[in-house]
């Protein structure tokens, strides 16, 4: 997500803090949430040139999802975002080792 770079770094902290309990207020388990920092953008996004990046990772159900993004369009702060599906890597079985056969002669 990209938040209006002209709050302070202690708001974006505070803002990603609300975010987070928003998102486990609706039932949500949050893995991580990076601050990545004010970067540069693209092009222009409600008259703003420089954006502060956020990446949040959650484990939900696309209902709680879909409230959740509801929720950051009516965040003023919150320029634009994006909600992506990750899927869920499987563990990887342990390579079987080949069976060694001793000759007796």
């Amino acid at each position: 997500m990209t938040i209006d770079s002209r709050p302070t770094d202690e708001e974006v902290a505070a803002l990603l803090t609300t975010l987070e309990g928003n998102l486990k207020g609706l039932g949500a388990e949050v893995t991580k949430v990076e601050n990545w920092g004010k970067r540069r953008l693209a092009y222009e996004i409600r008259k703003q040139r420089e954006g502060t990046y956020a990446v949040l990772e959650a484990s939900a159900e696309p209902a709680m999802i879909k409230e959740f993004e509801r929720q950051l369009r009516l965040n003023e702060n919150v320029l634009r975002f994006m909600s992506t599906r990750v899927p869920v890597r499987k563990k990887a079985r342990p390579a079987k080792t080949p069976e060694v056969v001793e000759e007796v002669g």
